[in-house]
């Protein structure tokens, strides 16, 4: 058993108060400014956690579905929603085998695939590209088979040459393979994560 077994998402939520979003989320966002659109771009943030990420998408303009399978992560997500943005925000509780997705311009995946089960992994990946619009966007994290948490047989990790296959129909904007020590909000891991911004074709 590791620290992972008994670890309370409250815990994150406090551990990460404050926080800025996610840098590979801006520069996924800033690629879409180039690109003029006729309507407000929806995103999906699949596992919004504390909803940081969400509510710098609603700034921006764009329409959101928020989705976790934590019910109190949508607490501190509304926290963070000014009013008039509330009309924007779609939120959801679902497990991944049971997530409905719908068409979007980004589905943002921040931290969140790697802790579906590898049975069910196929299912929502395909659910992922199939709503993603022609020329709209993926951005998220893959975890490698070299991280700590591999050990884990709930959870999905990939070697390298699978993260990028699993883009087949995309142009891979960005790449970035982290395969080194550093911290969690648990402690000290070794992570091993790709990160990825790619384009449907």
């Amino acid at each position: 058993m590791s620290e992972l077994d008994n670890y309370q998402w409250s815990d994150f939520y406090n551990a990460v108060a404050g926080r800025e979003p996610r840098d590979l989320l801006v520069a996924a966002v800033e690629r879409f400014t180039h690109e003029p659109a006729a309507r407000p771009r929806k995103a999906i943030d699949l596992g919004c956690g504390d909803g940081t990420e969400t509510a710098y998408l609603l700034a921006k303009g764009w329409h959101v579905l928020a989705i976790d399978s934590e019910p109190a992560a949508f607490h501190h997500l509304n926290a963070k929603v000014p009013p008039l943005a509330q009309a924007w925000l779609q939120t959801q509780v679902a497990e991944f085998e049971d997530v409905a997705l719908s068409a979007a311009d980004l589905i943002y995946a921040g931290f969140s695939l790697p802790f579906c089960h590898p049975r069910r992994f196929e299912a929502l990946w395909r659910k992922i590209v199939d709503n993603i619009t022609p020329g709209g966007r993926f951005a998220g994290h893959l975890f490698g088979v070299n991280d700590t948490w591999a050990s884990h047989q709930d959870m999905t990790f990939f070697s390298r040459d699978q993260a990028r296959n699993l883009f087949s129909g995309f142009e891979i904007e960005y790449f970035r393979e982290e395969d080194e020590d550093g911290e969690s909000t648990i402690g000290p891991k070794h992570w091993h994560v790709f990160y990825v911004i790619a384009k449907k074709l």
